[in-house]
C-alpha cells in the first residue's frame, strides 16, 4: 500500500488498515550515543538508524505513539526478538532503535557491527 494513502486513511479512520505494520528489514550500522561533552558515557546506550523508505512507512502506520512521539516495536536481530520503542530523529530524519545490553550480548554486536533488523509496529 502506498505511505501516503496508508497516512490518509489512518488520519481518516483513526487507525491504519490491516497488515500495514510492517514487518520491514533494516539494515545498518551500530552506533554509540555520545554525551553532551562528545564522549561515550557509562550505561551510553547504541542504536540503529531508521531512515529512509523504512522510516516513511513507519511514519505512516504508526497509530499508538508513546512518549516523545516513539512507537512501540517488535524487533528481531539474529536469534533474538524483544518489545521495544523507536524514537523519532530529526537529525536522522527517520527513528532511533536502541539495541539494549542483553541483545547486543546475546548476538556479539559491538560499536560499528552491521546488523539485520525485523520491525513490526505494536499495540
Amino acid at each position: 500500500m502506498d505511505d501516503d494513502l496508508a497516512r490518509f486513511l489512518r488520519d481518516e479512520l483513526g487507525h491504519a488498515p490491516d497488515g500495514s505494520a510492517g514487518p520491514w528489514k533494516v539494515r545498518g550500522l551500530v552506533w554509540l550515543w555520545q554525551g553532551s561533552a562528545g564522549a561515550p558515557t557509562k550505561g551510553s546506550w547504541y542504536f540503529l538508524t531508521i531512515d529512509g523508505d523504512t522510516a516513511q512507512a513507519i511514519r505512516a502506520h504508526a497509530v499508538n505513539a508513546a512518549a516523545w512521539g516513539s512507537v512501540y516495536v517488535e524487533a528481531a536481530i539474529g536469534g533474538t526478538t524483544w518489545r521495544t520503542s523507536l524514537f523519532p530523529s530529526k537529525q536522522a530524519g527517520g527513528w532511533l532503535l536502541p539495541i539494549k545490553a542483553a541483545v547486543r550480548k546475546a548476538e556479539n554486536i559491538v560499536e560499528g557491527s552491521e546488523v539485520e533488523v525485523l520491525l513490526a509496529l505494536t499495540a
